[in-house]
């Protein structure tokens, strides 16, 4: 590591911690003894997804963020428990051994997590993912439900 403050490229662990997203690290320079903290985290993988229209895109997270969110607007559904939906997303997406993805199979992922979390944010998301054509397919959908 290079330190910040005088360029020195040697350092030492003083103390290594998990993270949420990796490693936390406080490194102290052998230099000038300027204490720094450094990250470590795991580089994911270039997911491209294949959209409805054959478009491709790279994963964004904050797009199933977004959704997430607009279906479980005004219920009960806390940032957290959002966040944990995006978590398992991604999870899935990045873990699945594969570089490339549809848009409907995140749409999949996202729609198996909200029927477990929230009924009514499941219904939203549905009725937008699925774009129904009539009612009885939106009623037919509703009455799985039950």
């Amino acid at each position: 590591m290079i330190c910040p403050k005088c360029k020195h490229t040697e350092s030492q662990v003083v103390d290594s911690r998990d993270a949420q997203e990796g490693v936390r690290r406080r490194r102290e320079c052998l230099g000038c003894r300027f204490r720094y903290t450094t990250y470590e985290r795991i580089e994911n993988p270039t997911i491209v997804v294949t959209k409805k229209d054959g478009s491709k895109e790279r994963f964004n997270s904050e797009k199933v963020r977004k959704g997430v969110a607009t279906a479980c607007k005004n219920r009960p559904v806390s940032d957290i428990q959002i966040d944990d939906v995006v978590s398992e997303v991604e999870h899935l997406v990045y873990f699945s051994g594969r570089e490339e993805i549809t848009s409907h199979e995140i749409g999949d992922y996202v729609r198996a997590c909200l029927q477990k979390l929230d009924e009514v944010a499941y219904v939203r998301f549905v009725s937008v993912y699925q774009a129904f054509s009539d009612i009885d397919e939106f009623t037919k959908t509703i009455n799985t439900l039950s």
